[in-house]
């Protein structure tokens, strides 16, 4: 399974924040669309991807508030990100390493959508039931041979 896959069934809602936004517009954006990040874009460019973790680590070193503060001073100016090809185990793994719980899909400069690391628990879950679902078909479906045959005769 490839990123491609989940993007396809997760839609292609984006938000994004440009750099020099302030923090607390950014903060009520993710607070009203009940999401985790915004990926941060300028002049159409990746520049970064701004977290509830930098949200958090941001209010905590400003004792409480957001103030004046500017998306660019907070983000991480150096998110991981994949491909739409990325297949989910590898990215998976990539996510692991680096903590990351959400990572940009990049079609070369191309900005395709966000993936959190639910999006790519549930793709794991959902693969296994259906791999589940599948082989217990399967083994129910099994051919009786010549011998159990006879002995379900008996």
């Amino acid at each position: 399974m490839k990123v491609s896959d989940i993007l396809r069934v997760k839609g292609g809602t984006l938000y994004t924040v440009t750099p020099d936004q302030p923090l607390a517009d950014a903060v009520r954006t993710m607070a009203e669309r009940d999401i985790g990040s915004l990926v941060v874009m300028d002049h159409g460019d990746l520049v970064g991807i701004l977290t509830f973790r930098e949200v958090i680590l941001a209010i905590v070193g400003n004792d409480g508030t957001v103030g004046d503060t500017r998306v660019r001073s907070v983000m991480d100016d150096a998110p991981l990100t994949c491909t739409p090809e990325t297949e989910i185990d590898e990215l998976r793994r990539l996510m692991l390493g680096r903590h990351a719980r959400y990572t940009p899909v990049m079609s070369q400069r191309t900005l395709m959508g966000v993936i959190s690391f639910y999006d790519v628990a549930k793709a794991v879950v959902d693969g296994q039931d259906f791999e589940n679902r599948m082989l217990k078909a399967y083994i129910r479906d099994w051919p009786v041979g010549e011998e159990e045959a006879a002995q379900q005769q008996q």
